[in-house]
């Protein structure tokens, strides 16, 4: 895949031409006492008050994210998208309640997101070279900044957590497709292919506890949520009002 610059320069800082501000980001209850606040949050000088609070209070990676980072080397990607791990040497030297905090600056959260869809976009052979890459990377953070464009919420919430920071968790039961096979992969971990994608609208079958039934679909909902999704239900398999139970007796219906 060919990508042609239409904002940036080749060999020039993706955000060379963008002028960033401080501000402050608060959130409060009616009778004024303070839930959130944040200050010094690094954005864009064009962005409204209402933006710069969105990515404050909702996309900043509130916790674990490490003050000092180090780049994990792999064969075959070029350095510009080699992830970044937490520098245990480095964070030693730091006092232990500055080692970890979150983000403050919306070209982390930029930088993470581009660099995660780039560096995937590599691993699966999309690129047609390495300026390529190069290039995407660079106009994809530079449309981010200037709101030219942006992903859904489970994207900015989840999207290079791994890759950046190299934050991970348990695995949480969601799937992915392996760009080598192209078959469906139950993901091992929780951010290194994370869930995010943010509409769906799922089955339920008319059993209450095996799978794909009934209980399942609050399991199945409770793992879209965790990520920033939304899901809608399609409920035409359930029994209607007054049909037959095989235990005896007939079924309810629909409750709402």
């Amino acid at each position: 895949m060919k990508i042609r610059r239409s904002f940036t320069k080749a060999g020039r800082d993706a955000y060379a031409s963008i002028k960033f501000t401080a501000t402050s980001s608060e959130i409060r209850n009616p009778d004024g006492t303070i839930v959130f606040r944040l200050d010094d949050v690094q954005v864009p000088e064009g962005w409204s008050q209402v933006a710069s609070d969105v990515i404050a209070q909702k996309y900043f990676r509130k916790a674990g994210v490490p003050a000092r980072l180090k780049k994990v080397k792999e064969k075959g990607v070029p350095e510009f998208l080699w992830r970044s791990v937490a520098d245990e040497v480095a964070l030693a030297d730091l006092p232990e309640e500055e080692r970890y905090g979150g983000e403050t600056r919306a070209t982390q959260v930029f930088d993470r997101l581009a660099g995660a869809w780039a560096y995937w976009g590599w691993k699966g052979g999309y690129f047609s070279s390495k300026a390529d890459a190069r290039a995407y990377f660079d106009e994809m953070r530079y449309m981010l900044a200037t709101q030219r464009g942006a992903p859904n919420s489970p994207q900015w919430f989840n999207t290079g957590l791994h890759w950046a920071y190299g934050i991970d968790g348990p695995s949480q039961g969601h799937h992915y497709v392996d760009y080598k096979t192209g078959k469906l992969t139950k993901s091992r971990s929780a951010y290194e292919h994370p869930q995010p994608h943010a509409c769906f609208i799922q089955s339920c079958a008319d059993d209450l506890v095996n799978s794909g039934g009934i209980m399942d679909l609050w399991v199945r909902e409770s793992r879209l949520f965790k990520y920033g999704s939304g899901t809608g239900t399609n409920f035409s398999l359930l029994r209607a009002a007054g049909e037959h139970l095989s235990g005896g007796g007939k079924s309810s219906g629909l409750m709402g």
